[in-house]
């Protein structure tokens, strides 16, 4: 009962900014075996005493120079072909190659400069509310975004703690060159599980090729679900909604809108300067701003995707793969973000703004890592910074609209341009909301070592000079130099109603798209449209090289997931403008918390051959375990009313009617007590750990004090109780609205 079950996990932030290296490590099959004759007899009694995970791992560090494989490739072989090639090597492009790979198609990464994968383009941070949830379901798919944001992270919060478990969302502050530089290690390393099916390639994508000829045969067909793959959604409205999703996107219900399917990619060879044509049977488009991209400072206009970091030069923009999407008839539109412009950190008066420091401890996006009992890395070894907070002010607003006349024209909305709603530009919020007298910005340094900091919430492309007077209107920042002014972007993107729920397109069979490209902005959105479309690529395109089968779709119920609202979202409604996820989209979001995602998408993800670490499973297992056995605990752990009463208070434990006479002799679980409001699992278990040890004292016995609910599950085994009810209620709430449609 007293073993101690641990997992050798070593990530030293000096080796992984100065050498290059990461440590990862892998259980063996050996080790689970071992975990299942070590863990059921002491589950009860490891508590909080540390992590719950075997010792028998195999772990070895990875350097890009020193990788087994060549993953980036010095030329194009033409007598090689692809399964799968991922335009685009963002956020949305990181999880479509490395989804694609895991399920064992041969893909192909094509980006326009290696250095700039994995590259923040605007805000240093990861996750938020609604977003944080996304992370976190792209980590129990296996996604790559919340473990390379753990090994990032430089300040952790979680917002809306004092809100219900439901809509509480974490968010992390990222040095901005580690991730970046951890992310390139993780896609280039081609060292790890699923890896080894992944190339990467230096070129600018130019067009697509394409066998043409009205409802033309796909080559890489999904099957209709049969009665095998009815889902086991206890709902019965979704399950019928998401078996109408996945045969919708089989290969007979799009037969009549195919006027084409991918033959392959046409390409620049960034090496050679020559034209290329790589063939593959699909493609995932992750054009992310640079689709007809044009960028914006005042009035001046100039074409590309975005500027490279802490640099005046542009990326170029992608027109040859517009034209293609336009000849086929697809619904092009234009959308607008921008960027703030860089302040440096020097010239900043810290002590005249409001600190906001990282919590501690700082919870993690990585499901292992919490399974584990562990911080961030950074964190752990107290690498963190701070945030300030900053406002504007009457003179700040009265510049900005004093100036409006020196901002862009756009193409769209008559000039005014179609941006993001919930993320505006300054001039966007003093217009707005004209009340206002002040609007808070956030000052957020972008690294451990970095004097670059980010003001959160003042994006406005005025010429620069009008930036610097605007900022030095604000508090902290009379005396504040810009390093690089903030610029707007506009771009094109495909109005999403045109794919099916695999995010594969109706007319062109084999394209996906998934990211900015969808309407969609964020790059948690983009991450989690990644998956998906990486996914249900590799899945297709692998199953038809190898002669097997067409596989069943994989599409996520908006009963299951956020990625299942967004996508579902994306393709019933379409986008009019920029979308961003928020737990207000989702109807089921008593039950898509952000602190059971691998509970609810892990062994599914396992199914669909997306998740292939068996570290992942054995850690799941635990943690049902441990949810299971706490909660059994809370349950036949009872006392009298009275006694809840008296021990933990009347305001507590239900007020003054919890001593009406009567109820002496009244009792009920802790279980029952835990869902009453005001009441923490913590003040529950604290009772009854007093209780045991007066037990303890009265029989003289020896054994164990009563451990608390371990942190791994702690936020699980609170939302689960307290929310049983609500999520009973909730059910019969939605499927009532649903038969009144």
């Amino acid at each position: 009962d007293n073993t101690i079950i641990s997992v050798s996990s070593s990530i030293s932030y000096e080796t992984m900014r100065h050498s290059g290296s990461f440590t990862f490590a892998i259980i063996t099959m050996n080790s689970i075996m071992h975990l299942a004759s070590a863990f059921a007899p002491s589950v009860r009694s490891i508590g909080g005493r540390g992590s719950i995970l075997p010792a028998l791992t195999r772990t070895y560090t990875a350097t890009t120079s020193t990788a087994q494989r060549e993953v980036v490739l010095k030329a194009h072989d033409p007598s090689k072909s692809y399964d799968v090639i991922v335009i685009g090597g963002g956020h949305a492009g990181s999880e479509a190659a490395t989804a694609s790979a895991r399920t064992g198609a041969r893909t192909l990464l094509l980006t326009q400069k290696v250095s700039t994968l994995g590259e923040l383009s605007c805000n240093p941070s990861i996750g938020g509310i609604g977003k944080g949830h996304l992370v976190r379901e792209i980590d129990a798919l296996n996604g790559v975004m919340g473990d390379v944001a753990d090994a990032s992270g430089i300040h952790f919060r979680m917002l809306n703690r004092r809100k219900g478990p439901a809509v509480r969302g974490p968010r992390a502050q990222m040095d901005r060159d580690l991730y970046k530089d951890n992310m390139q290690h993780l896609l280039l390393n081609g060292d790890w599980m699923g890896m080894e099916n992944l190339s990467v390639l230096e070129a600018s994508a130019e067009d697509l090729l394409l066998d043409e000829g009205e409802g033309i045969e796909t080559l890489t067909p999904f099957s209709e679900p049969g009665s095998d793959d009815i889902s086991s959604s206890s709902n019965s409205g979704e399950a019928s909604r998401l078996e109408k999703a996945k045969a919708s996107s089989s290969a007979k219900a799009n037969a009549d809108d195919r006027r084409a399917r991918i033959r392959g990619v046409v390409a620049i060879d960034s090496a050679t300067n020559e034209r290329i044509e790589i063939e593959s049977s699909t493609v995932v488009l992750t054009t992310g701003t640079f689709l007809r991209g044009v960028l914006m400072i005042g009035h001046e206009r100039y074409s590309g995707g975005r500027h490279l970091r802490d640099s005046e030069e542009v990326e170029p923009p992608s027109v040859g793969l517009a034209l293609t999407l336009e000849r086929f008839g697809f619904p092009l539109g234009r959308l607008k973000t921008g960027t703030p412009a860089r302040l440096d950190g020097r010239t900043i008066d810290w002590d005249a703004c409001n600190i906001q420091p990282s919590e501690r401890p700082a919870l993690p996006f990585s499901h292992l890592r919490q399974s584990r009992g562990e911080e961030p890395p950074l964190a752990a070894v107290g690498n963190l910074i701070d945030c300030y907070q900053t406002a504007t002010n009457e003179l700040t607003h009265k510049m900005v609209m004093d100036y409006a006349d020196l901002l862009p024209r756009y193409d769209g909305m008559e000039g005014k341009g179609n941006g993001p709603r919930y993320c505006p530009s300054i001039y966007k919020k003093v217009e707005r909301f004209a009340e206002r007298k002040s609007h808070n910005s956030f000052l957020e340094p972008e690294g451990l070592t970095s004097d670059v900091v980010y003001p959160n919430g003042m994006s406005g492309p005025y010429p620069e000079e009008i930036q610097q007077k605007i900022f030095r209107s604000m508090k902290g920042l009379e005396k504040v130099e810009i390093f690089r002014p903030g610029y707007d972007v506009e771009y094109d993107f495909v109005n999403p109603q045109v794919l099916t729920h695999t995010l594969e397109t109706k007319s062109i069979a084999g394209l996906y798209l998934a990211g900015q490209i969808c309407g969609t902005t964020g790059y948690e959105e983009a991450g989690a449209q990644g998956i998906i479309a990486g996914a249900n690529a590799g899945r297709a395109a692998g199953a038809a090289y190898r002669g097997e089968n067409a596989p069943i779709p994989f599409v996520l119920g908006r009963d299951e997931a956020y990625i299942g609202v967004l996508i579902d979202d994306l393709v019933t409604k379409g986008a009019t403008e920029p979308y961003r996820m928020f737990t207000s989209r989702a109807e089921y979001r008593i039950s898509l918390r952000a602190d059971n995602a691998d509970l609810r998408l892990t062994r599914k993800g396992a199914e669909y051959g997306l998740v292939t670490d068996p570290e992942r499973l054995a850690a799941l297992d635990m943690r049902e375990t441990l949810i299971t056995d706490n909660v059994e605990r809370l349950r036949t752990f009872k006392l009298f009313v009275t006694d809840w009463a008296k021990r933990g208070g009347n305001d507590l434990m239900g007020g003054a009617a919890a001593n009406r006479p009567g109820r002496e002799g009244h009792k009920k679980s802790a279980e029952e007590i835990l869902g009453m409001p005001n009441v923490s699992l913590k003040d529950v278990e604290q009772i009854m750990a007093d209780v045991f040890e007066e037990e303890k004292e009265a029989t003289e016995s020896e054994s164990d004090s009563l451990d608390p609910t371990p942190s791994s599950v702690y936020d699980t085994v609170e939302a689960s109780v307290k929310y049983k009810s609500y999520v009973v209620r909730q059910e019969k709430d939605i499927e009532s609205w649903r038969k009144a449609q």
